[in-house]
């Protein structure tokens, strides 16, 4: 079949070692996460883990960016499948935080029996029209940059989308510095109560959910400097800029349920 013409328009993927480097690297990344919170002197096996799977998606995506090149492997059909699976992986994020979500309703409208006052006693909340305003206005921001970038993509304009898509990172970082300067400043610890764990939980995965939009984004730019993409073939870039949205939408929804209504 190698040597045999195909008779589809899919892309059927070779032989690679990646996936069961991915599977090692992920068991020794976990089994360094377990031994790490019961000897915290014992942080091995969670930089091999991390080093291992970082280099994983190193070389598998630079497989993928080299498929997508060739000029046969992403044929419509293939680059229609790949859109459709994005969005299935948009979903299930959609599912993911909608279990934050309801971890705090579940609380904060004393569904649960054993909390009485929302925000509990003894919870000093941030300041919603500090840190968490302007972060708004960042990531907000930040959406806007990147709708320019990708306007300024599909009229063949690849320098200037280059240079939108690099402000819309620097934002995306600046968020993510204002987040940590926000943990530095809160009076409460991860194991203070109900509130705290579902405060931390739903910002912080969202903030590591914003850490891999940049990684997506900066791998976007260095392939946009690099020519990969064109006015009509840019589906890295939409895919990312589809993530990137995504995740401005989550912070609207955690800014004005947790940060605005549930500091009340």
């Amino acid at each position: 079949m190698s040597i045999s013409r195909a008779s589809h328009p899919y892309h059927l993927v070779d032989p690679s070692p990646w996936p069961l480097m991915g599977a090692v690297s992920a068991f020794v990344l976990a089994y360094g996460g377990v031994t790490y919170f019961h000897h915290r002197d014992q942080t091995w096996g969670l930089l091999v883990g991390l080093a291992l799977l970082l280099a994983t998606m190193a070389v598998w995506w630079r497989d993928v960016v080299r498929e997508s090149r060739d000029g046969h492997s992403h044929s419509h059909e293939v680059r229609h499948g790949l859109r459709l699976g994005m969005a299935l992986f948009i979903a299930s994020e959609v599912m993911f935080f909608a279990g934050f979500f309801w971890a705090f309703f579940h609380s904060s409208l004393k569904v649960a029996p054993m909390v009485a006052q929302w925000p509990p006693p003894g919870i000093a909340t941030l300041e919603t029209w500090h840190i968490p305003f302007a972060n708004t206005l960042i990531l907000m921001s930040s959406g806007l940059t990147l709708t320019r970038s990708h306007h300024a993509l599909r009229a063949d304009r690849t320098g200037r989308a280059a240079r939108w898509l690099a402000v819309t990172i620097l934002l995306g970082l600046v968020f993510l510095s204002l987040q940590i300067h926000e943990y530095g400043q809160a009076l409460f610890a991860f194991t203070d109560g109900i509130y705290p764990s579902v405060f931390y939980m739903a910002t912080g995965f969202h903030g590591f959910h914003v850490l891999i939009g940049v990684c997506f984004l900066g791998v976007c730019l260095a392939r946009s400097l690099s020519g990969h993409f064109t006015a009509v073939r840019h589906l890295g870039f939409e895919a990312a800029s589809w993530y990137w949205h995504f995740v401005d939408v989550v912070w609207i929804f955690l800014f004005v349920w947790v940060y605005w209504w549930g500091n009340g």
